[in-house]
């Protein structure tokens, strides 16, 4: 715990056998609480890894979700557990866990309710090996969604996050996207609820094992992300109203 605050990190997996341990064994447990894998029908062995490394709360999806789908579930067992802090981490060891401190702090001592690891924020996405293109489309989407969503965030697309259970709880998270623009849409579900947002900066490693999706999933992902803004806009504007922003049953 931090400052009577308890933190239960959930991992959203998909094929993350070779990275699992690099990424668990840098998780701190001098404040971490629970931590809870949720495997999306991986092919390999990450559920037994998970076990052997002595993760006690490890869901496995019968067939894949996707990545929403994923996190879906881990929102889920992380407010049952009772946690007052919520930390999404890849397990793919492309962000570092020993940031997990930092994010974790800033929510336990009531600074915001929110918290992102941003890769932009400094040099981090580059000089860590993000493929160029994919670092001109972060910054184009992200300038759309800042324009969109009236927000300065540096970047809407990292996969390592921090919420106050008072956020998760606020939101209708349960019809969004199954796909990768999940995110886009927590954000946006986010900002509507007046949650304030932080960043810090997070150094990032791409490389062979390192989950990434190919540049045809990346053009669907840039056209939700796209569609999610505008939505956002037109819903702020009354032109229309979205069912993306109802408050949970």
């Amino acid at each position: 715990m931090l400052n009577g605050k308890k933190i239960v990190i959930v991992l959203p997996a998909y094929n993350a056998a070779k990275t699992l341990e690099r990424t668990y064994n840098e998780i701190p447990f001098d404040i971490v609480d629970e931590v809870v894998l949720v495997d999306d029908n991986s092919k390999d062995e990450t559920v037994q890894e998970g076990k052997r490394l002595g993760i006690r709360h490890i869901i496995k999806h019968e067939v894949n979700k996707g990545y929403g789908g994923n996190q879906k579930s881990c929102y889920r067992k992380a407010l049952e557990l009772g946690a007052d802090i919520v930390i999404m981490l890849h397990p793919d060891y492309q962000y570092t866990p020993l940031l997990i401190t930092a994010m974790s702090s800033i929510i336990a001592n009531g600074l915001y309710p929110v918290v992102l690891a941003s890769r932009i924020l400094g040099k981090g996405a580059l000089k860590g090996g993000m493929p160029m293109y994919k670092y001109i489309a972060n910054r184009f989407l992200t300038w759309f969604e800042n324009v969109m969503i009236s927000q300065k965030l540096s970047e809407y697309h990292t996969g390592y996050r921090a919420f106050s259970a008072e956020v998760i709880r606020s939101i209708d998270f349960s019809h969004n996207s199954d796909d990768f623009v999940f995110d886009n849409e927590m954000l946006s579900q986010i900002v509507m609820n007046d949650f304030e947002i932080a960043e810090v900066t997070c150094p990032t490693k791409y490389f062979k094992e390192a989950s990434s999706i190919n540049f045809s999933r990346s053009m669907k992902y840039g056209r939700g992300v796209l569609r999610v803004s505008m939505i956002h806009r037109f819903h702020k504007w009354g032109i229309f109203k979205s069912n993306l922003y109802n408050k949970p049953a």
